[in-house]
C-alpha cells in the first residue's frame, strides 16, 4: 500500500510503503543506544535507524496504530481519538504538514493521520492500558518464577508444652488410668461419668460398654427406665465424642477442666477455680496445637463439646431424681453407673 501524500510535506512523502504487519501493535525502534530489541509477534520489520514519521515527516519511533510515526503524533492521534475531538481548519483543509504546521493546524494533521492509516480501534483507553500493563507484568513475573525453584516457607512455629505442663499432664493421665480401674461409683462429678461413658462408646454396635461383658444400647437404657429425652442426648454426645478419637491425655484435661469449674454450686473462691481451670484450658490448646496442626478447629470443638456436656449433667440429674421419686429398679450396674440407690 503507497502512502498517500493528502497535502503534506517533501519530507513526509517520501517515506515508502506502509507496513500493515501489526495491527493494534505497538512496534518502537531499537538503536545500540536503546535498550536489547523485543520478540514482537509476527514477523519483524527491518529498521535502519533513520525512519521518518508517516504524518509529520519527523524522527519515527516506531508503529503506531500501525503506522511508522513519531512520539507527538502517536499522542496526538491518541488523545483526539480519546476526546472525539473536532478541529477546524482556518485554511480550507489543505494545510502542507511538517514538524512546524503540526502545531498550526490540527484537522489538517489529524486527517493526514488517518489518510496515513492510522486506525482508531487500536488506540486503548486508559483502563485498558492499565490491565495490559498488568498482564505483562504477571507474565513476566510468572517467567521469572518458572526459572529458579520458589523459596520454601519456613513452616510455622509450633506452641511448646513446658515442663510444668507436661507433668501436670503425666499426672493427670495417671489418674485418670487409676481411677478407670474402680467403680463408677467413686466418680466424684457427673460430668466425670458423662465423659467416661463417651470412650466406651462403640459406633459399630450403637451401644455403651461399661465393662468387658455389658454393653447397653438405646433399648437397654429404656427398658432400664431412663427416658428417651435423656437417653438421646447421651448417645448423640458419646457419639460426637468418639468422632473426635482423643487420647488419654486429651481425655484428662477435658476431665480436669469441667471439674474446676468456677460457677458449680458450693464453690467458696471461684477466682482460684478460674485460675486452675484456666491452666488446664492453656495445657489442652498446646497440646492439641502440637498434636493437630493441620485441624485449627480442633480445639474449639473440643471445648463446644464441654458446652454440651453441662446441658447433660444437667438433664442427669433431673433423670434421677425421677427416678427415685418412682422408685425405679434398676439393674445393679446401671445402679451404680447412674448413682440410683436401691
Amino acid at each position: 500500500i503507497s502512502h498517500p501524500g493528502g497535502g503534506g510535506s517533501e519530507v513526509g512523502q517520501n517515506t515508502g510503503p506502509v507496513p500493515i504487519l501489526f495491527p493494534c501493535s505497538e512496534v518502537h525502534l531499537e538503536s545500540t543506544e536503546r535498550r536489547p530489541p523485543k520478540r514482537k509477534k509476527g514477523p519483524a520489520p527491518k529498521m535502519l535507524g533513520n525512519e521518518v514519521c508517516s504524518v509529520c515527516g519527523d524522527k519515527a519511533s516506531g508503529f503506531h496504530y500501525n503506522v511508522l510515526s513519531c512520539e507527538g503524533c502517536k499522542g496526538f492521534f491518541r488523545r483526539s481519538v480519546i476526546k472525539g475531538a473536532r478541529y477546524t481548519c482556518h485554511s480550507g483543509g489543505h494545510c502542507p504538514m511538517d514538524t512546524y504546521m503540526r502545531r498550526k493546524c490540527q484537522e489538517c494533521r489529524l486527517r493526514k493521520c488517518r489518510q496515513a492509516g492510522m486506525r482508531e480501534q487500536c488506540v486503548l483507553s486508559e483502563e485498558q492500558i492499565r490491565l495490559k500493563k498488568l498482564k505483562r507484568q504477571e507474565e513476566e513475573q510468572g517467567q521469572s518464577s518458572a526459572g529458579s525453584p520458589p523459596a520454601p516457607s519456613p513452616p510455622p512455629a509450633l506452641p511448646q508444652l513446658s515442663p510444668e505442663q507436661r507433668g501436670m499432664i503425666e499426672k493427670l493421665v495417671a489418674a485418670q488410668q487409676q481411677c478407670n480401674q474402680r467403680s463408677f461409683s467413686d466418680r466424684l462429678r457427673v460430668t466425670v461419668m458423662l465423659l467416661e461413658t463417651s470412650r466406651r462408646y462403640n459406633p459399630g454396635s450403637e451401644s455403651i460398654t461399661f465393662l468387658k461383658d455389658f454393653s447397653y444400647n438405646r433399648d437397654d437404657f429404656a427398658k432400664a427406665g431412663l427416658q428417651v429425652e435423656f437417653i438421646n442426648p447421651i448417645f448423640e454426645f458419646s457419639r460426637a465424642m468418639n468422632e473426635l478419637q482423643l487420647n488419654d491425655a486429651e481425655f484428662a484435661l477435658l476431665i480436669a477442666i469441667s471439674i474446676f469449674s468456677a460457677d458449680r454450686p458450693n464453690v467458696q473462691d471461684q477466682l482460684q477455680v478460674e485460675r486452675l481451670q484456666h491452666t488446664y484450658v492453656e495445657a489442652l490448646h498446646a497440646y492439641v496445637s502440637i498434636h493437630h496442626p493441620n485441624d485449627p478447629l480442633m480445639f474449639p470443638r473440643m471445648l463446644m463439646k464441654l458446652v454440651s456436656l453441662r446441658t447433660l449433667s444437667s438433664v442427669h440429674s433431673e433423670q434421677v431424681f425421677a427416678l427415685r421419686l418412682q422408685d425405679k429398679k434398676l439393674p445393679p450396674l446401671l445402679s451404680e453407673i447412674w448413682d440410683v440407690q436401691e
